[in-house]
């Protein structure tokens, strides 16, 4: 499955939403996605399973790329 995490760049702000930015994780649950992208030095906001109109959605707009972790 494919997660869109959505995160604030440091966790050492106040989350704004104009700031708030995503990546892609690939992983078979919510906490796997959470564990891979631990060592990182960010505020995430939410992790979001995309289904199928979503993920096809998300790679029209250019701006799709899976993390490899």
């Amino acid at each position: 499955m494919i997660f869109k995490v959505l995160y604030q760049a440091s966790s050492e702000e106040v989350p704004v939403r104009e700031r708030t930015e995503s990546l892609y994780v690939e992983a078979s649950s919510i906490r796997e996605a959470r564990s891979k992208i631990s060592d990182r030095n960010i505020n995430i906001e939410y992790i979001q399973v995309l289904d199928e109109a979503h993920l096809e959605y998300e790679k029209s707009t250019g701006n799709f790329e899976v993390e490899n972790i």
